[in-house]
């Protein structure tokens, strides 16, 4: 298998050699703004890594693995619309550098783009790829409305919120995962173990992303701290603190304050709930079904070292 950075040099590469079209540049220029602003660039690391760890030829994957990339960023200049997001990764938002309507129309390109290039998988897996990268997308567009919906509602469970975020984040993982893996030509039993993999390991990355909005550093994380309590977002934090604290929380979400205040006044109760420590064991817990996943996939040694050491790093991240 490639090692890590091998695979993280062939995403880094595969992203800078993007070739754009000169004019409109108000069109392009966000775009290349957004890809070029790094991130983790998990997803087409999971595609590129499934992909070798099963003895292919990571270049088969590369033009799948830059078409979800360039869709997840899509997702995040329409996301940071929706959520009036000043910061991504450290930097302005597309929708704070230029306008709304630039985000929204250079997300609508990116979306295309994305397209163009799962086109470009292997012509014996393409329909398939294309089959279950257009489900992933309505699935996402799903998580997506019920996280809007969930702002307005009180009475959010935290299953209802682990099946959102499952459709918001782990899907796409998963799908990175399989993608992967029908490139590599697995069996359905190998890709369905890899899509598992990519689930449980979403769900740990977008706890953990809950767990930083509120505890982070913002210098290290890139984005305002607090910002989902500022917004209302409901949260597996927030949805505990209303279950067990309802009035009080619910008081200080309806209190004119200050968003500094606002932020300071709900993190004492979750402090004091302990849901700061609750939340860092359940990210444990995505991530040891993650790596118990792939139990039963023939993988070296290198190989099983990557995914568990990748898993096991999600929870402690800081980014």
């Amino acid at each position: 298998m490639l090692s890590p950075e091998k695979i993280s040099d062939c995403v880094s590469d595969a992203i800078a050699s993007i070739s754009y079209p000169d004019q409109p540049a108000g069109l392009y220029t966000p775009i290349a703004y957004t890809l070029e602003s790094g991130g983790k660039r998990l997803r087409p690391q999971l595609t590129l890594a499934v992909c070798s760890a099963l003895g292919c030829d990571v270049e088969r994957a590369i033009s799948a693995a830059l078409g979800i990339e360039i869709f997840h960023n899509f997702t995040l200049l329409h996301d940071d619309v929706m959520d009036a997001a000043d910061l991504r990764r450290g930097r302005l938002t597309v929708h704070k550098r230029w306008n709304e309507n630039t985000a929204i129309l250079s997300g609508d390109a990116m979306l295309t783009m994305a397209t163009e290039f799962i086109a470009g998988a292997p012509v014996e897996v393409m329909p398939k790829i294309m089959h279950l990268f257009n489900r992933t997308a309505m699935e996402v567009y799903e998580g997506q409305q019920y996280d809007v919906d969930f702002e307005h509602s009180n009475d959010v469970t935290v299953a209802q919120y682990i099946e959102m975020i499952r459709l918001k984040t782990s899907v796409l993982l998963g799908c990175a995962c399989r993608v992967g893996a029908m490139v590599a030509g697995a069996s359905e039993e190998v890709a369905d173990a890899f899509y598992k993999y990519g689930e449980n390991l979403g769900l740990a990355f977008q706890l953990r992303d809950d767990w930083l909005d509120t505890y982070g550093d913002p210098l290290v994380f890139g984005k305002q701290i607090g910002g989902d309590i500022i917004n209302g977002k409901k949260t597996w934090l927030l949805i505990n603190a209303i279950a067990e604290c309802r009035n009080e929380i619910l008081d200080i979400l309806a209190e004119d304050l200050e968003p500094s205040e606002r932020v300071e006044q709900v993190r004492a109760v979750y402090d004091r709930l302990n849901l700061n420590d609750r939340c860092r064991a359940l990210v444990s817990d995505y991530a040891d079904k993650a790596i118990h996943a792939l139990d039963g996939v023939d993988l070296d040694a290198d190989a099983r070292a990557y995914f568990d050491n990748l898993a096991r790093r999600s929870v402690e991240r800081n980014y």
